[in-house]
């Protein structure tokens, strides 16, 4: 509660000149960072699925567990893309769109399509009134309540943890990146259209040396890994009990950046694999520090230590939330709207 209390403090009385001064530095691209970090990521995962070609006429459970750690390195590859889509990654726009294309490529994700939905997440994040865009599907108490049927049972379907975090992540980045949104403009519609004929001629070419079947498994095998892994990241990052959610009227930037984007504390390895974002608190603060900047920017100034991390165990709580609580600013499960029907049969009697 301490730690809380600090935070809203924090974000009560520290202005947007401020921070913005505070994370100046941290903006700044580093040229040998980010090639560092696209050779031990990239290359990562081009030797993994040399190894896992090689390891088909040993042991296919040594296949397997190639399959899963590509699927891990390409959590990383897919920060490599989103700096990009940020245009934090190189000081170089060329740059940034040339390495986005080819990250795209890698994790499935037609780059501009995706860099244009992005920014409309990044603009209402923690904005009840702007819900909808780049979010993990989330209603009021009152929106459920007032709902039909048909509505209530495709809510808790998207919200149950198979489909949110196993069949979802492989029908969006296989299926649903491959068409355009119908409010995307001419740019963002031919990025998905030169991505898709990007992955067919690329798909082709593994196909002709792991064999179309074993190269079609083993691909969704390493989307399902990584899509999973980013969909729960994601998850966790925007859906945890003192999230912040605000009407138009009340809505503040700092705020949501702060208190609406969770900083998730890693150990070292994890970390490495999610490059870095579990420092989300950061990110959304200022898009424009790179994935290689955001923990030197975190431990930089009481105003982003104050923010209270969720821990890989702690983390596991947000799985029950299900609803926002409009009264009591938090999310919250099955089991407490059940009794705040309970309350409210009682007290109607």
């Amino acid at each position: 509660m301490k730690e809380e209390s600090v935070a809203n403090t924090v974000n009560e009385t520290v202005s947007p000149a401020v921070w913005k001064e505070l994370v100046r530095e941290y903006q700044e691209p580093s040229l040998w960072r980010a090639l560092w970090q696209v050779v031990n990521s990239i290359g990562s995962y081009a030797v993994l699925w040399y190894l896992m070609y090689r390891s088909l006429t040993i042991s296919y459970w040594l296949t397997a567990g190639l399959t899963i750690l590509a699927g891990a390195v390409l959590v990383r590859v897919f920060i490599i893309f989103h700096d990009c889509g940020h245009g934090s990654f190189f000081k170089s726009t060329a740059a940034n769109n040339f390495m986005g294309f080819i990250t795209g490529l890698l994790t499935f994700t037609p780059y501009f399509h995706w860099r244009w939905e992005h920014s409309v997440h990044h603009a209402s994040s923690g904005h009840l009134d702007k819900r909808g865009t780049g979010d993990v599907w989330t209603m009021t108490v009152q929106e459920y309540l007032e709902a039909g049927r048909g509505k209530r049972f495709a809510y808790r379907l998207a919200r149950n943890p198979v489909i949110l975090f196993g069949l979802a992540p492989l029908a969006l980045f296989v299926v649903l990146q491959r068409f355009p949104k119908s409010k995307a403009d001419p740019r963002e519609c031919y990025s998905v259209y030169w991505m898709n004929a990007a992955i067919v001629a690329v798909g082709a070419a593994m196909a002709m040396f792991f064999g179309l079947g074993t190269y079609i498994i083993l691909q969704l095998v390493v989307m399902l890994v990584a899509g999973s892994a980013g969909v729960w990241m994601f998850y966790v990052q925007h859906q945890f009990e003192d999230v912040y959610w605000e009407r138009a009227e009340e809505w503040d930037y700092t705020a949501a950046a702060l208190q609406g984007s969770s900083f998730y504390k890693l150990p070292r390895v994890l970390q490495w694999f999610t490059g870095n974002i579990g420092f989300h608190h950061i990110h959304h603060l200022s898009p424009r520090i790179p994935n290689y900047n955001l923990e030197r920017c975190h431990n930089a100034h009481e105003l982003f230590r104050s923010v209270k991390p969720i821990t890989l165990v702690t983390s596991l709580k947000s799985m029950t939330f299900r609803f926002w609580d409009e009264k009591r600013k938090r999310l919250i499960g099955y089991r407490e709207l059940r009794q705040y029907l309970k309350q409210q049969k009682n007290s109607a009697v």
